[in-house]
């Protein structure tokens, strides 16, 4: 969990998004002023949708919050990758109302993002690890997110040029991999003390077989 969950958070794209935001804009037609703009509305919104997190993380827990914006943030990739391909030739520019459409559905990706992956990419790991490895696991966790950071950065300008509208079916294909992978294999840690993840663990259909029995119980 300490790789999966970091590696997931930088796979939706979301850093991509928000570093090159001008660069992907200004492509779709907008102008300097108008494409600088646009990645300050993407970069307010998802300060703002955090907050979701903050007030319904502990009502609805975290699969539910990770399950649904992962589900949101694939809709919205496709749209994208749809509207690009559709309307968006190699010497073409999107019409005014096709590339708002676009601002719009890159907004709501950035929201499902900041209200699910983004905060819970990094407290589900800080949850899950019981005290005896709990400083190692973090390490783990922000060292994986640091390095699939930069590869991603570096990575994404030859990607867009390469794949062009398909990079967003690329990081759909992504999101709809890891929200199968909590579907199935993250327990729900909502309301479980940190000295009791050992025993969630073992509770798991899963992971039950992998973990040694604990003898002491």
């Amino acid at each position: 969990m300490a790789i999966v969950m970091p590696t997931s958070q930088i796979l939706t794209g979301i850093n991509s998004i928000l570093f090159y935001a001008p660069v992907l804009f200004q492509s779709m037609g907008f102008g300097g002023d108008a494409s600088l703009y646009s990645s300050a509305l993407t970069g307010g919104v998802l300060a703002c949708s955090t907050f979701i997190s903050i007030a319904t993380v502990d009502k609805l827990g975290r699969r539910v919050l990770l399950i649904s914006g992962g589900i949101q943030m694939i809709i919205c990739q496709v749209i994208v990758a749809i509207i690009l391909g559709v309307k968006f030739g190699d010497n073409q520019e999107l019409s005014k109302g096709y590339s708002i459409l676009v601002v719009v559905v890159v907004c709501l990706f950035v929201v499902a993002f900041g209200w699910s992956w983004g905060p819970l990419g990094w407290t589900v790991p800080s949850e899950i690890f019981p005290l005896e490895i709990r400083s190692a696991g973090q390490s783990i966790t922000v060292s994986v997110n640091l390095f699939f950071t930069f590869v991603i950065a570096q990575a994404f300008l030859a990607l867009l040029c390469s794949f062009k509208f398909g990079i967003f079916l690329f990081f759909a294909g992504w999101i709809t991999l890891m929200t199968i992978f909590v579907v199935l294999f993250l327990p729900e840690t909502k309301g479980i003390p940190i000295e009791e993840m050992s025993f969630m663990w073992r509770k798991h259909w899963f992971w039950k077989s992998i973990l040694p029995v604990n003898t002491s119980q």
